[in-house]
């Protein structure tokens, strides 16, 4: 119950503080590339309800669906580079946070292909609700550069990333405390700076 209340109320006047910077972001996404400038997606969340989840859009209009992203990938757009390295992409997801869809620490939310390979003990992960950030993101903070380097990325993810990031998701609803959350936060300011 705290950590909703943290959430409503840091969400809240995070889009009060943070609207100047949504204001001329949303400005540069139209002048540089066509197209809307929010990315829209469908996600599974807390006991597996599917919500849309909102971030800014760094790809080309009309992009193939492919989940998986590298670096360098000729579908992100310049100013999407810039937006996805500082993750300011994410900062749309604070109305996710606000409306009770996500929360700003917890696993992050699979599209439902991903989700419905949770199994057995691993599904307690819907029990949580999904985050802005959380352990898996901190460790695969690059993990566009991870995949880059692999001759088959979405193999990589599947067999390689996916079950590691299944198993912190895990870890962390099994330890998962406002203090933990505290610290999650910080690790994740820190390595978005050492960018």
């Amino acid at each position: 119950m705290l950590k909703r209340i943290l959430d409503i109320i840091l969400s809240f006047f995070g889009i009060i503080i943070f609207s100047p910077v949504f204001t001329v972001i949303a400005i540069i996404i139209k002048i540089t590339s066509n197209g809307s400038i929010f990315f829209v997606q469908k996600r599974v969340g807390q006991h597996a309800k599917i919500f849309k989840m909102f971030k800014f859009r760094t790809m080309l209009n009309n992009s193939d669906s492919n989940t998986i992203s590298v670096l360098g990938d000729e579908r992100i757009t310049p100013f999407g580079a810039i937006l996805r390295k500082y993750k300011l992409d994410e900062l749309p997801e604070l109305i996710n946070v606000l409306l009770g869809d996500m929360s700003f620490v917890g696993p992050r939310p699979d599209v439902p292909g991903y989700a419905d390979l949770l199994t057995g003990e691993n599904r307690n992960i819907l029990k949580l609700r999904p985050g802005i950030t959380g352990p898996a993101s901190i460790k695969y903070s690059n993990e566009e550069e991870i995949l880059s380097k692999k001759e088959n990325p979405m193999e990589y993810n599947n067999n390689v990333i996916y079950p590691d990031k299944v198993r912190l998701n895990l870890e962390y609803y099994y330890n998962n405390s406002i203090w933990i959350d505290i610290k999650i936060i910080f690790a994740t300011i820190s390595k978005i700076l050492k960018f």
